[in-house]
């Protein structure tokens, strides 16, 4: 019998989170971090094919979803609203699946606490150089000059084209790819000030590279537990960023898909199947 979702609220520090629920209290525990531009809807696919082994909660990042807007608008203060969701719902030790944004937020939690981190799925979820591809260099140019000419020329990659492009790209069937996931993403892209809540983390994603080495010295200190599956088609994350994870963990597992950024789109069955036999 296939477990139900649950879709709750929480208020976490005055905001309002959403987050998906699924599986038994008791079971390892799995958290499930979507990335950009997207929500916890990314993995509606995913976590019924888990909910029988794993207590799963996957919520809406501040600024994405269902959730409020952040109060300070950082990859630091997503990550401090995270790690108090963890400790609300119970989750005091678990397994976490970061994807693109997910990523540099649930290697903070990661480096403040190592002990709450059973392992770790990076699906195109980066931490190193190599990783990124010139599809970056509109925002390094961000980083380097914050005008706002330089902003308002990133207000493109907002926009419904790009959303589907970035679900499209590098997949090779197109017709596979539900309409679903962008047109919701594109929805929630269009609430009053959510423009904003993005073009600040554009300029702030800076602050994730500086951190690198910082998570680089993590993965070779802790050996967590590990599981890359990226599709290796996709136009920021490069392959090289998933194989770099086994250059400082012994034991990673590096699994490239023939798909583009938003692999679960295509691909959930595959990897949760990996998830499975690795974390078994």
């Amino acid at each position: 019998m296939m477990s139900p979702i649950r879709y709750r609220t929480t208020m976490v520090d005055g905001m309002t989170i959403f987050y998906r629920e699924a599986g038994t209290t008791g079971l390892p525990k799995l958290l499930l971090l979507h990335g950009f531009p997207t929500s916890s809807h990314m993995f509606r696919d995913l976590i019924p094919l888990l909910a029988d082994r794993f207590h799963i909660v996957a919520p809406d990042l501040p600024g994405f979803g269902r959730s409020d807007d952040p109060k300070a608008n950082s990859f630091d203060s997503i990550a401090d609203t995270i790690e108090l969701f963890t400790e609300i719902v119970g989750f005091d030790r678990y397994l976490i699946y970061v994807f693109d944004y997910g990523a540099p937020t649930g290697f903070r939690l990661a480096l403040r606490h190592p002990e709450r981190i059973a392992g770790i799925i990076s699906q195109n979820g980066n931490a190193y150089i190599e990783g990124l591809s010139d599809g970056w260099n509109p925002i390094r140019a961000y980083w380097n000059d914050g005008s706002a000419a330089n902003r308002n020329a990133l207000r493109t990659m907002l926009a419904p084209e790009t959303t589907y492009w970035q679900y499209t790209h590098g997949v090779a069937d197109i017709a596979a790819v539900s309409p679903d996931g962008y047109t919701l993403d594109d929805h929630y892209l269009a609430r009053p000030g959510a423009e904003d809540v993005q073009l600040d983390l554009f300029l702030d994603y800076k602050s994730n590279i500086a951190l690198y080495p910082v998570f680089q010295h993590y993965f070779r200190t802790h050996q967590p537990p590990f599981l890359a599956v990226w599709g290796r088609n996709d136009p920021f994350f490069l392959p090289g960023g998933a194989d770099a994870f086994a250059r400082d963990m012994r034991d990673a597992r590096v699994r490239l898909l023939d798909t583009g950024h938003f692999a679960l789109e295509t691909h959930a069955a595959e990897i949760a199947q990996e998830i499975r036999a690795h974390f078994a």
